[in-house]
C-alpha cells in the first residue's frame, strides 16, 4: 500500500509539473559563494539573476560577498572564502606572474575601461592634474591603471600625480565630492554620471579611449573546475543570461541598479547605462590583447610577466561550449 501510495503521489507530481503549477527544482541546489569587488553596473550581473530568479532556475544556492578591492578578493580566492569572483584582471594576473597559477579566466562581461578622470571645475586639461592629489580606488586596481594609461597617453608620468587610495567606488566619490581629492577616476552610476550631475568636469573622457584591460572577468580556481566543473558551468550560464538581460531590458536594469546602488536619478543611470553598453560583451567573449595589456602593465615592475601568455591564464571551455551548443545563439534568439 505505501509503494502504491508513494508512486500515486508522484504521478501526481509529474502532472503538476507538466501543467506548470510546480517549480522544478531538480536535486537540492548546489551551494556556491561568489565575490565582487566592484558596485558598479558592469559587474552587476548577480543581482540581476537573482532579481529574475536565474540562480533558482538553474539549482544554484547562491552567495554573493562584496569586497572593494580587487587584491582582497584575491587573497578571499587564495584563503577559500569564495568559489568564483567578477573583478578587474590586474590583482590576479600579479599573483599569477609570482607563481600562483591556480587561478583562471573563465569569461569577461568587460574587456575595456570606461573610467573617466573628473576634478574640480577649475582643473580643465589632464597637464592641470600634476602634483594634484588623485583619487583611485586601490593602488593596483582597476581605476589606477585607467589613470596610469590615460595620463600616459597625454604625455604625463604617473609620478607626477598624488595617487590617494580612498577604498572603494563609493569612498571615491566621496572624497571627490568632500574635496579630499582634487580629482577621482570614477565610472558608473555611482561614480562619474553620479559627480558630473553635482558640477564636477571630465578632465579626461576614459570611454573615448577604449584603453584594453579585463576589467569585469569571471575568475575560479583550477581546483574548484576539477571538483565541480558542472556548478562552474551553471554559473556561467546564469552570468550569460543576465548580460542579455541587461543589454535587452533597459528598464529592469536600471530597477535593479537603484535597488542596489539607492540610484533613481535617470539621467544618471542613462549616462552610466550608455558608457557601459556600448563595450559590454554580449557573449562573455574573452579577448587576449585585454590580459595581454595587463601583463604588459605589469612587467614593467615584475620581468616574470614577460614569460606570461594570456593563452596560459585563460580556460575557454564553458564560453566555447556554450558556443558550440548553440546556448548563445538561443539566448538572443529574436532578442
Amino acid at each position: 500500500m505505501k509503494i502504491r501510495l508513494v508512486v500515486n503521489w508522484c504521478c501526481a507530481a509529474i502532472a503538476l509539473l507538466a501543467l506548470g503549477l510546480l517549480p522544478y527544482t531538480g536535486l537540492a541546489a548546489e551551494k556556491l559563494v561568489g565575490i565582487h569587488s566592484a558596485r558598479t553596473m558592469s559587474q552587476s550581473m548577480p543581482w540581476i539573476a537573482e532579481e529574475v530568479g536565474l540562480f533558482r532556475r538553474y539549482d544554484l544556492d547562491f552567495q554573493l560577498v562584496f569586497i572593494s578591492s580587487g587584491a582582497m578578493v584575491t587573497a578571499a580566492m587564495l584563503s577559500g572564502d569564495g568559489e568564483v569572483a567578477i573583478t578587474g584582471g590586474e590583482s590576479i594576473i600579479r599573483v599569477f606572474t609570482q607563481g600562483v597559477t591556480e587561478f583562471v579566466f573563465i569569461a569577461s562581461a568587460k574587456n575595456t575601461l570606461t573610467h573617466s578622470i573628473l576634478a574640480k571645475p577649475e582643473i580643465k586639461r589632464p597637464e592641470d592634474l600634476k602634483g594634484k592629489k588623485l583619487g583611485v580606488t586601490r593602488l593596483g586596481g582597476n581605476s589606477q591603471y585607467f589613470v596610469i594609461q590615460a595620463l600616459r597617453q597625454n604625455g604625463i608620468q604617473p609620478t607626477d600625480v598624488n595617487f590617494i587610495q580612498t577604498g572603494g567606488s563609493v569612498e571615491n566619490l566621496a572624497a571627490l565630492l568632500s574635496g579630499a581629492v582634487d580629482a577621482a577616476a570614477l565610472t558608473g552610476p555611482a561614480g562619474g554620471s553620479k559627480a558630473i550631475a553635482q558640477g564636477f568636469r571630465y578632465v579626461v573622457y576614459g570611454p573615448d579611449l577604449r584603453i584594453p584591460y579585463a576589467a569585469a572577468t569571471l575568475v575560479t580556481r583550477r581546483s574548484s573546475m576539477r571538483v565541480r566543473g558542472n556548478v562552474i558551468d551553471k554559473f556561467v550560464r546564469v552570468m550569460a543570461e543576465a548580460v542579455k538581460i541587461m543589454f535587452t531590458d533597459k528598464e529592469l536594469t536600471y530597477k535593479v541598479l537603484g535597488k542596489h546602488l539607492r540610484i533613481s536619478d535617470r539621467k544618471i543611470l542613462d549616462a552610466a547605462y550608455e558608457e557601459e553598453i556600448k563595450v559590454m560583451e554580449p557573449r562573455l567573449e574573452l579577448k587576449p590583447e585585454a590580459f595581454q595589456a595587463i601583463l604588459d602593465e605589469t612587467a614593467r615592475v615584475d620581468a616574470r610577466a614577460k614569460k606570461i601568455r594570456p593563452q596560459d591564464l585563460i580556460d575557454r571551455r564553458y564560453v566555447d561550449g556554450l558556443e558550440k551548443s548553440g546556448f548563445f545563439d538561443k539566448l538572443w534568439a529574436g532578442k
